[in-house]
């Protein structure tokens, strides 16, 4: 893990899942009704290997289990729609007690810092979950995933973020929790932080156990 820092911080980019707020345990439940109508092994690992892939990149691994049965486009769309609104009824319950500790008062430090602050989450429901938390007054851009070419760990997210608020790449921190997230925001040439343990995120420039544990001094000189 190198020491790598951004030369001049200005913007802070945030995922959303995992990094802010637990959504795995909605995602879990969602994926899994949808493999066990289709006869598809699905566990928690398998779960797990999902984490930081877009909507459609989750289901064609879901699928790539299934070596009877081809699924066209048609079909593959209706899967995604049906595994969405299933989530979507989870996530409806999301309140401002479902952010981590110390979530929103990262985000108030780096805006009382007078830093722009970003969303670079894979999920289409992101602006309503942020919603719903309380926090999207907090960013000053929220991308949208399906404008994007390709999803995590091509770059486009992150570089889409830095555009939208103005920022060089260079100097902007992305926090991810994801190993997909983290080879992002390394493509994007942004410093990685990650939200786990340096075993689980080998590429970050930096790890910490949980947003609670960031301290915007770590990277911002004042």
């Amino acid at each position: 893990m190198s020491a790598t820092l951004p030369r001049r911080l200005s913007a802070v980019i945030f995922d959303l899942d995992g990094v802010l707020t637990d959504t795995a345990t909605a995602h879990y439940r969602a994926w899994k009704r949808l493999a066990d109508e289709l006869g598809i092994p699905f566990d928690e690992a398998d779960n797990a290997a999902l984490k930081g892939i877009d909507r459609m990149g989750s289901l064609a691994l879901i699928l790539a289990k299934d070596r009877g049965r081809t699924h066209d486009e048609a079909a593959r769309a209706a899967y995604a729609a049906r595994k969405n609104g299933w989530y979507v009824d989870e996530i409806a319950r999301f309140g401002p007690g479902d952010l981590f500790a110390g979530a929103a008062e990262s985000l108030r430090a780096i805006r009382a810092a007078g830093l722009r602050t970003g969303l670079a989450s894979a999920s289409r429901n992101a602006p309503a979950l942020i919603d719903r938390l309380g926090i999207a007054g907090l960013f000053d851009v929220v991308v949208d995933p399906a404008s994007l070419a390709a999803g995590k760990p091509a770059p486009d997210i992150f570089l889409a973020a830095a555009a939208a608020i103005g920022a060089d790449p260079a100097d902007c921190l992305g926090v991810e929790d994801a190993a997909a997230g983290i080879a992002a925001i390394r493509a994007a040439g942004m410093t990685a932080l990650g939200i786990g343990t340096p075993a689980e995120l080998p590429g970050a420039d930096r790890v910490i156990p949980h947003i609670g544990a960031f301290r915007l001094d770590d990277y911002h000189a004042r």
